[in-house]
């Protein structure tokens, strides 16, 4: 055994050596870089043969030594400071990270203590936390019906759902004897919104607009800060006479609870948000409503309107259904059937995009079921007509959306032009038209020519939106030779002055390589 501990100090004593030979090594490097007596030795061997020229040529040679030797030390001496420095940053985010986490056991505390005076307010209503509130009607006691419109609001977990109800319990759905067509609906709002909010749109861009709410649930409203995005939505709440709901979206929304609102277990209270109330009151009536998602992809879209996405997709209105709590009480809000609410085909949804780097790209999921629609250009200020607000039946309004898909169905002629289209792009892009895709753009092409457009344009614009938007993901490199060829098959299947929206489109693509 002792021969081979020997053995096994002399073995590793080979590699420890060149360890300390590498280490010795740099140190003596170090060190003879910084000899000046090597330096002085050179020198002196050789000063007696040096001519004069040549004693200039050894000063040169001595200062560009000692710039070398200068910038040595200073590397080592910031080097040696930047550690300092990171170690002086390390420490202090351990001694910040201490001090957040004393301030989350504050906050928590704070919070309990909230929570405790909470729990004294609902006592004081005659509620302990945790008790469900009771049937407080004589009529409801007798009857055994569960519409309990007075009392006093604190006292439901849906306070102003309830309020609603008590505002609506005599409602009778209105009817305003709309005689108007589509194309007069787009000069309408048009001249309304120049004469009394004085903001200026083309006719086509209202044209645009009406067509996607035609084509689907939701809007969304692209383009570049500041030309009128949200004005646009305004406007067209402002014309319905019925205020459009402006949910401004935050960065850390990240689920439903964001748009609908939450149920406190501790309080047993039901957080509403003004985006459920308009819901509530839309239900209620024939108008029509819109809600405005602002700014909706400052946070990711399919976090916190998935659900919605999913619901708004189904054939059938009566599935347009949201669980808001899984239990029921007795005096819930009157339309809220088993916790659950009926989501009403009267509301439209519209969302406005910022395309810059604090936002985040929108997903194919949404932009596959909304309407795309570009606002990158001011209005030209014009004379309008002076115009009114109206009131308009929301079933008035899509029995006109129904008639122009009866009437303006798309040609036997760009049916073909289409899926020859539809062939070109799978076979040299690899991109397919779905199902929905081509569903809506017939909605949307048969509303865009009631509303005084050609069916070219409609389908122009539809492509350029729903389909060209595609190729962005794709290698642009890779497919910039197929770019000239794909804008002379669109010259040729519809026309050199047609689909100017999807060759300006191709064109800025082909830039972007």
């Amino acid at each position: 055994m002792n021969t081979y501990i020997r053995f096994l100090f002399e073995f590793m004593s080979v590699f420890f050596k060149g360890i300390g030979m590498i280490v010795g090594g740099f140190f003596k490097g170090i060190i003879q870089m910084f000899s000046i007596q090597d330096y002085l030795y050179v020198i002196e061997f050789y000063r007696k043969d040096f001519k004069v020229a040549e004693w200039i040529l050894v000063v040169v040679a001595v200062i560009v030594m000692l710039i070398m030797l200068s910038l040595i030390v200073l590397l080592i001496v910031l080097f040696i400071r930047k550690y300092f420095k990171f170690r002086k940053t390390l420490v202090e985010q351990e001694s910040m990270l201490k001090e957040i986490g004393e301030l989350n056991r504050e906050v928590a505390t704070l919070v309990e203590e909230k929570e405790k005076i909470l729990a004294m307010k609902v006592s004081q209503l005659g509620l302990k936390p945790g008790e469900e509130a009771t049937i407080t009607s004589e009529e409801d006691v007798n009857t055994g019906e569960s519409d309990n419109l007075d009392g006093d609001l604190d006292s439901y977990r849906f306070s102003k759902l309830h309020a609603i109800d008590l505002e609506y319990r005599d409602y009778k759905v209105q009817q305003y004897g709309n005689t108007f067509t589509l194309e007069e609906l787009v000069e309408l709002f048009r001249n309304f919104a120049a004469s009394k909010l004085k903001l200026y749109y083309t006719s086509n861009m209202i044209r645009l607009f009406i067509s996607g709410l035609s084509a689907t649930k939701l809007v969304i409203l692209q383009g570049i800060s500041g030309t009128g995005k949200t004005s646009l939505a305004y406007a067209w709440g402002k014309f319905i006479k019925n205020d459009a709901i402006i949910a401004s979206v935050q960065p850390s929304w990240r689920d439903r609870t964001e748009l609908f609102g939450y149920f406190n277990e501790f309080t047993k209270k039901f957080n509403e948000t003004e985006v459920l109330k308009g819901l509530y009151v839309a239900g209620y009536t024939d108008d029509v409503y819109v809600t405005v998602l602002d700014e909706m992809n400052i946070a990711r879209v399919e976090y916190y309107f998935a659900e919605m996405l999913s619901i708004l997709e189904m054939p059938s209105r009566d599935e347009w259904i949201i669980e808001l709590v899984p239990s029921v009480w007795d005096n819930d809000p009157k339309m809220l059937k088993g916790g659950k609410l009926q989501i009403p085909g009267n509301m439209w949804y519209i969302g406005t995009i910022n395309n810059d780097d604090s936002t985040f790209a929108v997903t194919d999921k949404v932009y596959d079921r909304a309407m795309p629609i570009d606002i990158n250009d001011k209005g030209q200020v014009f004379e309008p007509i002076d115009t009114d607000s109206m009131n308009i039946n929301s079933s008035y309004l899509e029995g006109l959306f129904a008639d122009a898909k009866a009437k303006y169905p798309l040609t036997s002629e760009m049916e073909k032009k289409i899926n020859d289209m539809d062939d070109y792009v799978i076979k040299h892009f690899r991109i397919a038209f779905g199902n929905r895709i081509v569903k809506q753009m017939k909605d949307f092409v048969a509303t865009y020519v009631a509303c005084g457009g050609t069916e070219v344009d409609g389908v122009d614009y539809y492509i350029a939106r729903k389909i060209l938007r595609k190729f962005e993901q794709l290698n642009l490199a890779y497919i910039r030779d197929e770019i000239d060829p794909f804008i002379d098959f669109l010259d040729k299947s519809f026309g050199k002055e047609h689909f100017n929206e999807c060759k300006d489109y191709l064109l800025r693509l082909k830039k972007m390589v």
